[in-house]
């Protein structure tokens, strides 16, 4: 069954697997997550999960969030999402009620999940670094070394053209990560490889959405 868990992302570390391979794994901190709403396709057109992560103090928080977490009977959160998966999927979260808490382990070591999170912003680049572009020579006289070229003819074709702007600080998700580790006492997720963002980002670990043969 599919499901899914909000986390922040720790660092990165090494394990030995079975093998003696050295694995090189992303450490995820999941613990405090909390079933705020269910959403259905009756009430709300579509079925999800309202998931509430990391809690904050009551000062932080309006009147309207005290009052849609006081119906899980939990404290405000820093983080709220939705999870949700396509409808011919089972979602295992939606078989928990307003309250409970969405635990570590229900993943298990081996599972293949996707990983959801806020890149590192890279500030003000040029073409040659956003969209590896090729630069131009540098002896002979060029006066073309690093620009971004040719506009052509731009009127009204701005969108989507490859030109210099602020990098990064986009979501991303890297599909079919394996779970390499599942730490029950500190209720952390050992996933191989990379996740996106920053260290203390924000991520969402959701069951693998593509077939991995």
């Amino acid at each position: 069954m599919a499901k899914g868990i909000l986390g922040r992302k720790i660092g990165m570390t090494q394990i030995f697997d079975e093998n003696g391979v050295l694995v090189p794994v992303t450490v995820v901190d999941v613990a405090d997550n909390v079933v705020l709403q269910q959403k259905t396709v009756e009430a709300d057109g579509y079925a999800a999960t309202q998931v509430g992560f990391e809690t904050k103090r009551d000062k932080l928080s309006n009147k309207p969030e005290q009052g849609h977490v006081k119906k899980a009977n939990t404290a405000p959160k820093r983080f709220v999402k939705e999870i949700r998966f396509k409808e011919e999927l089972d979602n295992e979260l939606a078989d928990l009620a307003v309250g409970d808490l969405v635990k570590h382990d229900m993943f298990e070591v081996g599972e293949i999940v996707d990983v959801t999170g806020i890149s590192k912003g890279k500030g003000f680049a040029g073409n040659i670094k956003r969209h590896n572009q090729h630069r131009g020579p540098m002896t002979h006289g060029s006066r073309y070394h690093r620009g971004p070229g040719s506009m052509g003819a731009v009127k009204g074709k701005l969108k989507g053209k490859p030109l210099p702007g602020r990098m990064g600080a986009e979501q991303v998700t890297i599909q079919n990560l394996k779970i390499a580790g599942v730490d029950q006492d500190n209720q952390l997720l050992l996933i191989n490889g990379s996740v996106p963002g920053p260290n203390k980002g924000l991520v969402m670990v959701k069951s693998a959405v593509k077939s991995v043969k």
